[in-house]
């Protein structure tokens, strides 16, 4: 196998084909055929079954994808060491990441990255379940993997990035039924919209809210995080998110409250040994930084006299301002 080989055979993974990978690559399409032949010769299996015009990864294909991503990662983060590293003019950063944790603060993350350095693209591979971050990590299939504590680091290096605030979220026009902050064992009996049984944030907050006398009351039981804060938001129960998530929700009129003992999930993100692209080496001294941020503002705030959530509602909407006034820059460029 070589360099090349690798390159086209997930260059075809990529892009769903034959053509427009050989498009992409700009190279003419029975020489990127041919490639790819010499590379199922040389291995003596069949990487792609042909159905129709159309090709179709087979399992030895599935196989290879995770090695070959790693593959060619390590070769340019051997080529960045000897490059100026405040080029950024290219790259792609591969992260498997917990479902809730990619909408929170994954995502904030990425886009700020990305206002940063345009060049830069990004894979994002959402899960439920930490072992499956953790097998896309350890198959190379993703460079970065983001997870809440503890982090599975057998085989792997892990790093603890910043502690997530975790807030009730209640339906609009509730808020003369809840205090501020709301103790969290006067949640008995309450009506909860929660994620699956047996996922990573299910479980942490079953488990928390145990911890506090509470047996959690699920009436309803959704498997898209995503449907979470739409059923609480209609009226059909509370629920426990991500801060940031609960200022969105906020802004549809959902009322929200923090509780008491404050619920703080840690995070943190895993990797493979070695050196890592020099393009996830920025965007993980970015995410330090875009956190510290976020929570000094918080701080500041608070300590004139703002609760955590109006603090950070007052924060968020600074965040936006600048946001907004750094895309306009980058347009005006």
């Amino acid at each position: 196998m070589d360099l090349r080989q690798m390159e086209y055979f997930l260059a075809v993974v990529d892009c769903g084909g034959v053509t427009r990978a050989a498009a992409q690559l700009h190279v003419a399409q029975p020489s990127l055929s041919q490639v790819v032949r010499k590379l199922e010769k040389d291995l003596g299996v069949e990487l792609f079954h042909r159905v129709g015009r159309g090709l179709v990864l087979s399992p030895a294909g599935e196989a290879l994808v995770g090695p070959a991503r790693a593959i060619l990662r390590e070769v340019e983060s051997a080529e960045s060491a000897v490059r100026d590293v405040g080029a950024m003019r290219g790259g792609r950063i591969d992260i498997a990441s917990l479902s809730d944790l990619s909408s929170d603060p994954l995502s904030v993350w990425v886009a700020k990255f990305r206002l940063q350095y345009p060049d830069v693209r990004f894979h994002i591979e959402e899960r439920d379940e930490i072992a499956d971050v953790v097998s896309l990590v350890r198959s190379g299939a993703c460079e970065l993997g983001v997870l809440a504590l503890p982090l599975p680091t057998e085989g792997l290096v892990g790093e603890e990035l910043i502690d997530q605030q975790l807030v009730l979220v209640c339906p609009p026009g509730t808020d003369a039924r809840w205090p501020d902050p709301v103790p969290i064992e006067e949640l008995t009996r309450v009506p909860f919209v929660m994620g699956e049984r047996g996922t990573a944030t299910r479980d942490f907050i079953d488990r928390s809210l145990r911890l506090h006398g509470v047996e959690p009351d699920v009436a309803v039981e959704v498997r898209q995080r995503g449907a979470v804060l739409p059923i609480v938001l209609a009226g059909g129960g509370v629920s426990i998110v991500a801060l940031r998530s609960g200022l969105d929700a906020m802004l549809r009129g959902g009322v929200v409250r923090e509780l008491s003992p404050r619920l703080t999930r840690r995070m943190g993100v895993v990797r493979r040994p070695g050196r890592i692209t020099e393009a996830s080496t920025q965007f993980l001294a970015g995410a330090r930084a875009s956190f510290e941020e976020f929570a000094a503002s918080i701080g500041a705030h608070m300590k004139s006299g703002a609760s955590l959530v109006d603090a950070a509602r007052l924060t968020r909407a600074e965040s936006d301002r600048r946001i907004r006034e750094d895309i306009a820059r980058s347009i005006d460029s």
